[in-house]
């Protein structure tokens, strides 16, 4: 139809279309200057740092919008493998004038490392390439650490950040830091982990690794000058065969406790079993715990002896013995109980409806695999869920494995 439209075209119609003016480009560049900057803050914040900064080149209105305090309220640094990392190509002095000229405005920073680096020490007196980049990443959080004086969030994984990075951020943060996230940090010492603790006193938030804590942290966290911590995750890591893991003073625990008394303590813990010995032998204020991998009987049995604070428990695998003892335990001694997971592990029909039977319509979350419960002469696989629904109130299933 449109080559039947064309051919019935006079001159005059040809003419026309023939006058018609091509768009010019730089109409086509005067339109994108045009965008509202709320737009242009939209698309700023999916950019890297280097191509936020090419992108600011292009006219006045983008450079504008590069410079808006918003777009600088949260900022990431992240450090790839060097073949596809953009901080390769960033020149230090960019990164300097933009935190100098933004400080007033961070409030939410995140530092991380994508893929595996080798470690700072190993590297020393060699010319591997990774040392540029450790180098450059450094020297980009300390300059954020020097000219921030409003953090109120950071967050730190997988990082060469130091004890002296970490007294650097204290010293101009000390009033304005509520949250500090922390995860792989080899370099930092319970000594460094301590200094902010003294010293940030409007911490509320703060996670770590279980060998940043010590009884001097809780004790610093329990201050009267320090307000109520409100949230505190242990990650329990297992990073070589021969680790030894230190004991927590009972007196560290209730200190914190006394001071924080709706602190929400969550524990991960990634050991194996014979990694256990010092943990739960004293009771501990533990709220949400997580086990990663096999546990013992024996272990979640001083969980039901200790853990009186208790409100999430996830069990990802145990061995073949089944835990009916260790989960009416923990259902007597863990008054606050309100979600339960178990994955790999084994447990009677006839114990699990007690325990639901026990904890009450209190279980908002029940997530139990098909495969744990084991029937018995009280109760099949098709029984239970209307025994377990009746306790509940509210219709209940176990979690099925999907098949593919």
């Amino acid at each position: 139809m449109k080559r039947l439209s064309r051919e019935c075209e006079g001159p005059a119609d040809s003419c026309k279309r023939a006058r018609q003016p091509a768009e010019d480009p730089g109409d086509l560049l005067s339109n994108w200057a045009r965008l509202p900057q709320e737009i242009l803050l939209h698309i700023f914040q999916y950019l890297p740092l280097l191509d936020r900064a090419f992108a600011s080149l292009v006219c006045r209105g983008w450079n504008q919008a590069f410079h808006m305090p918003e777009l600088w309220r949260c900022f990431e640094f992240e450090l790839n493998q060097p073949a596809s990392s953009y901080l390769k190509a960033t020149h230090p002095d960019l990164i300097k004038q933009i935190i100098k000229r933004h400080s007033n405005h961070l409030q939410y920073v995140s530092f991380k490392v994508r893929g595996s680096l080798t470690n700072h020490a190993e590297l020393k007196g060699t010319a591997h390439p990774e040392i540029k980049f450790l180098s450059h990443f450094i020297s980009a959080l300390t300059v954020v650490f020097v000219n921030s004086k409003s953090l109120s969030s950071l967050k730190i994984d997988d990082t060469p950040v130091d004890d002296p990075s970490l007294k650097i951020l204290v010293a101009n943060n000390s009033d304005t830091l509520k949250l500090l996230k922390m995860s792989s940090c080899p370099h930092v010492s319970p000594a460094g982990i301590l200094c902010v603790a003294d010293q940030c006193h409007g911490l509320r938030e703060l996670a770590l690794n279980y060998h940043l804590l010590s009884d001097e942290l809780l004790l610093a966290l329990s201050s009267e000058k320090h307000v109520h911590l409100e949230h505190l995750r242990i990650d329990v890591v297992s990073e070589n065969p021969d680790q030894q893991f230190h004991t927590i003073k009972k007196s560290s625990w209730d200190a914190m406790v006394r001071h924080s008394p709706k602190v929400n303590l969550v524990m991960y813990f990634f050991l194996y079993e014979d990694e256990f010995g010092p943990f739960f032998r004293d009771e501990i204020p533990v709220t949400h715990l997580y086990f990663g991998r096999s546990v013992s009987k024996e272990v979640l049995g001083r969980v039901g002896m200790n853990c009186p604070r208790l409100v999430e428990l996830v069990v990802c695998a145990n061995g073949l013995r089944p835990l009916d003892e260790e989960l009416i335990r923990i259902a007597e001694r863990c008054q606050h109980l309100s979600a339960i997971g178990l994955g790999e592990c084994e447990v009677s029909c006839s114990a699990f409806v007690e325990f639901v039977k026990m904890c009450g319509r209190r279980l908002s979350q029940l997530s139990i695999m098909e495969e744990v419960l084991i029937p018995d002469h009280k109760y099949s696989l098709d029984e239970i869920h209307w025994e377990v629904s009746k306790h509940l109130g509210r219709v209940w299933f176990p979690d099925m494995m999907p098949t593919w």
